[in-house]
Parts: C-alpha cells; structure tokens; sequence
C-alpha cells in the first residue's frame, strides 16, 4: 500500500498553476502524487474561488442527513464523484466510507459516531508522583538515579585519563582544572 502524500499549500499552489499552464491532472498526479479526484476537486473550486480553497481545512462533522443526500447524489442521480466532493466540500474516503456504512447498516449507521476501537497504549506506565510512591519505591528510585550518577561519574573519569595520556604522549602535562 502506498502511502499518502500531504501537499502543503505551496505544493497545491504550484499544481494549480501548472493547470493553468496546460499540464495535465495526469501528468501532475503521476509526478507528485496528487490523487486525481482532489486535483479535480480543487481546479473546480480554485477556478470559482480562487486561492483560499487550497488552505487546509478543519475537519468538520456532517450530519446524517447531509450524508445521505451525498450518498444519494453519487448512487441515484449518478453524479460524478468530483461533483459530489465539490458539492457537499468533502474528500473521496469520506464520501466512499458513508456509502458502504449505508450499505451495511442503512440511514442509521450514518448517524452513529466513528465506532473506532483504539489499541491499547504501548511502552511504557505511567511514572507516579514521589506523593503516590510508596517507601520501597521511592528508595528503589532514589538507589536507580544514584547508580546511574555513578555511572556518569565512571565515564567522565575515564574519558578525562584518556585525554591526559594523551597530553602526556604528545609532551604536554595535563590540565589543572
């Protein structure tokens, strides 16, 4: 599966202007990656109202009854698909997902909410505050951050000998600091 290219407004201005410039949506599409629905879409709407169009858009939630008459202007009255993302301002998933949750469930389903089941949270739990730690805890963290110190300490110490033998083979005495 290929993955989704985002056009920023510069990106979607330049491909406008090659419209304009006599390009083709396939041309464009092929070396940009621009889908040909929403570059269609866009040269529709560019040409009625100009630049603003091409700025990203907040997400907005569409009412059962707005989707059904999408889904009914696509299916029944055979209106292009360009026409419908233009008509009701919404992206082709969007227009594609509404028909098969209509299909599968009816007029119903469009009004339910997004039923997206999330997958639990990976990596790591949350770290409690030094209030809801409990003494055990508390002294294993404590006895962690001082290892770790030490540790440090071990290093810096090493790389600081290193440094002087090095001094010390090139005739130089080491720092004093």
């Amino acid at each position: 599966m290929t993955q989704r290219k985002k056009h920023s407004y510069a990106d979607r201005l330049k491909y406008m202007h090659m419209l304009e410039d006599g390009y083709s949506n396939g041309y464009i599409h092929k070396h940009y990656g621009i889908g040909h629905s929403l570059l269609s879409v866009l040269w529709r709407r560019y040409q009625k109202e100009g630049c603003a169009v091409l700025k990203k858009k907040t997400s907005t939630r569409a009412t059962a009854k707005i989707k059904l008459k999408a889904i009914l202007d696509y299916e029944k009255k055979h209106l292009p698909l360009v026409d419908v993302m233009s008509k009701y301002d919404i992206s082709e998933s969007a227009l594609l997902a509404w028909c098969r949750k209509y299909h599968s469930g009816g007029v119903e389903s469009l009004r339910k909410k997004g039923t997206k089941v999330r997958p639990p949270v990976m990596g790591r739990p949350k770290k409690k505050t030094v209030e809801e730690m409990t003494e055990l805890e508390r002294l294993q963290k404590e006895n962690q951050e001082l290892k770790t110190e030490i540790a440090l300490l071990k290093k810096v110490r090493a790389l600081v000998e290193e440094r002087n033998a090095r001094l010390r083979e090139i005739g130089h005495g080491p720092s004093k600091n």
